[in-house]
């Protein structure tokens, strides 16, 4: 019997268990003792263990943050890694998205594509091969994290409490045929006071809403006298209107809202905003902060004006995205995201732009770095992993670099393969969320040949 006729089996039990899986509602909620991610996080958790337990793998936790299950024995490990947490529910949709209803051919609910059900596929390819007894030389483990969609701290807390690091594996959480490279990514946030003078002044600004997503509306509100009001009211700008109000000029700019990782897949309001504020003659300090932000980034894309373009052939252009602006009278704020190329480094580019930015008298507020993940296309592992896709689904398997990032960075040796198959529609974090069945059990036959093939 093979792994695919063993799996086939099992699929009213898979899909029992997922339907299980989806009912429980594991969004992150507030911390309580035992469920550092909230109640329904914890219970899930109980939930995928108790099961594994049930397909009769050996099972394992830490700190109510990650599970695992086995099979095999040797020194090495490789490794699987899907997580239970998921996004809320949000509105739009036609089913309820906790009950795990099947209907034409699918299965509908929060998680079933984004991570629950690859990560039950992933068990119960486990478990196939455990009802074979193949034989192994390195144990195989599905872990399961909790946390991925909130800040992924659970896989930094089985890191730094002896969580024992795989040899090689895959996170089923990203696309086929295989994700081998994920550009660095860093958010970073200036603030600077300004003390404004002149007819013209900026009684606040607002644009955006995430660091990694471009703007598509911002709008900025212009404090002056009626005769200034009149010489701002006659700027004209391509998707800016202006709007005299009892306090001066509203401007409002519309742009085109798009990934922070593509940012030239859409048109950022905010540099929009900023060009056509840097047309108005704003005296002092203000002048000098739009002069900066329009010159120097405005509504480029790539960072070439700051001087920290950077490109491989690999994983293309350094992306740069000014995601959030705000000002009030006396303080300006704000956050960009950009990635860097996979062959890179921070420091190529990380200090650069921060130094521009202090020597304009901005000061760093935060910054979060997830650095680059590149595993060559030569090695071992990824060689093996596009062999078992490209025999399994008889498609070109070649390697693709991504600007996002995956749960693949979250532990060394991991790559991103599956469950998202070329030309299939993104569903994950959208209404009437769902995975066609017979894609969750193509992904369940092709977890189950790469974990033998990596293990053996």
């Amino acid at each position: 019997m093979t792994l695919k006729e063993v799996l086939a089996q099992e699929k009213e039990n898979l899909l029992c268990s997922l339907r299980e899986c989806v009912r429980i509602r594991s969004v992150r909620e507030e911390a309580e003792e035992g469920a550092p991610y909230g109640r329904g996080v914890r219970a899930c958790l109980d939930y995928t263990l108790s099961l594994a337990k049930s397909l009769g793998l050996h099972c394992g936790e830490l700190g109510h943050q990650v599970g695992w299950c086995e099979y095999g024995e040797g020194n090495e490990m490789v490794a699987v890694l899907g997580h239970l947490d998921v996004v809320p529910e949000g509105d739009g949709w036609t089913v309820d998205p906790y009950q795990g209803v099947i209907r034409d051919g699918k299965i509908y609910g929060r998680g079933t594509m984004d991570d629950k059900g690859p990560t039950i596929a992933s068990i119960y390819a486990l478990s196939a091969i455990q009802r074979l007894g193949l034989p192994v030389r390195r144990r195989i483990r599905v872990l399961f994290g909790t946390n991925e969609e909130t800040g992924s701290a659970d896989m930094k807390y089985y890191r730094a409490n002896g969580g024992e690091i795989p040899v090689a594996g895959f996170t089923p959480d990203g696309e086929y045929p295989l994700v081998n490279g994920e550009k660095g990514i860093v958010n970073v946030s200036f603030e600077r006071d300004c003390v404004q003078r002149g007819a013209l002044r900026i009684r606040k600004i607002s644009g955006g809403t995430a660091p990694n997503v471009v703007p598509d509306t911002a709008f900025a509100e212009l404090s002056c006298d009626a005769k200034t009001a009149e010489a701002v009211l006659t700027l004209k700008e391509k998707q800016v209107r202006l709007i005299k109000t009892e306090y001066g000029v509203r401007m409002d700019a519309v742009g085109v809202s798009a990934h922070g990782s593509t940012p030239w897949q859409g048109e950022n309001a905010v540099g929009r905003l900023l060009l056509a504020l840097h047309r108005l003659p704003f005296e002092g300090e203000t002048g000098e902060l739009i002069a900066f932000l329009a010159e120097r980034i405005g509504m480029e894309c790539r960072g070439e004006s700051l001087g920290i373009h950077l490109h491989d052939d690999i994983s293309g252009d350094l992306s740069l995205n000014l995601g959030v602006l705000q000002a009030d009278e006396t303080r300006w704020k704000l956050v960009i995201n950009f990635r860097y190329p996979v062959t890179k480094r921070y420091s190529d580019c990380g200090p650069k732009l921060k130094q521009q930015f202090e020597a304009a008298g901005f000061m760093l507020t935060d910054e979060v770095h997830k650095e680059c993940l590149y595993v060559p296309a030569e090695s071992e592992m990824v060689k093996t992993l596009l062999a078992v896709y490209g025999e399994k689904t008889g498609l070109p398997a070649k390697p693709i670099c991504i600007g996002g990032g995956t749960y693949a960075k979250m532990l060394p040796n991991i790559v991103a393969f599956g469950p998202i198959f070329p030309g299939d529609e993104v569903r994950e974090h959208k209404p009437d969320e769902y995975m066609e069945i017979d894609r969750l059990m193509e992904n369940a036959d092709i977890f189950a040949e790469a974990m033998y093939r990596l293990a053996k």
